[in-house]
């Protein structure tokens, strides 16, 4: 159980800030990366070997805004950090398979994007667990979670 607190405290305002921080990482890749300059990033993500690059780089583009929004704004914050982490992992294992490169310079790139990626998939999940644990206690949000758990 979360400990009591008072609503608008200190403590959930480095929350808030802490859920905002978070999320404009995917907000402004989404927009930037993947919408703005969605061409580039499916050249760059066909070079990585991903399937049908321009439909997912336009359908995760679309996926992270609305994640990263979802959290910042706390709009089902817990369901749209769980869609956050399955990008971060998805992206880690497609895009940044450090694995494959032979060039030592590309693959060390390779490779702390892939940990980059798994920090972030890692942090969303400890956003996740907060989230659901304290329920609908989690001040500046617009609705409560979709999910609370007892610990």
């Amino acid at each position: 159980m979360i400990a009591s607190r008072t609503p608008g405290s200190p403590v959930s305002l480095v929350i808030l800030i802490g859920r905002i921080l978070y999320a404009l990482v995917f907000v402004g890749s989404g927009i930037v990366r993947h919408l703005v300059r969605m061409e580039e990033t499916s050249r760059y993500a066909a070079s990585r070997g991903v399937p049908a690059a321009t439909p997912l780089v336009l359908f995760s583009g679309l996926g992270i805004v609305a994640g990263g929004l979802g959290v910042g704004f706390g709009v089902w914050a817990d369901l749209a950090v769980l869609g956050l982490v399955a990008y971060s992992l998805v992206a880690a294992v497609l895009v940044h398979h450090f694995w494959t490169d032979t060039d030592p310079v590309e693959q060390r790139h390779q490779t702390s994007h892939f940990m980059k990626n798994l920090s972030m998939a890692g942090g969303g999940l400890v956003l996740f667990g907060f989230l659901v644990a304290a329920g609908p206690a989690v001040d500046f949000t617009i609705t409560d979670p979709v999910w609370s758990f007892d610990l």
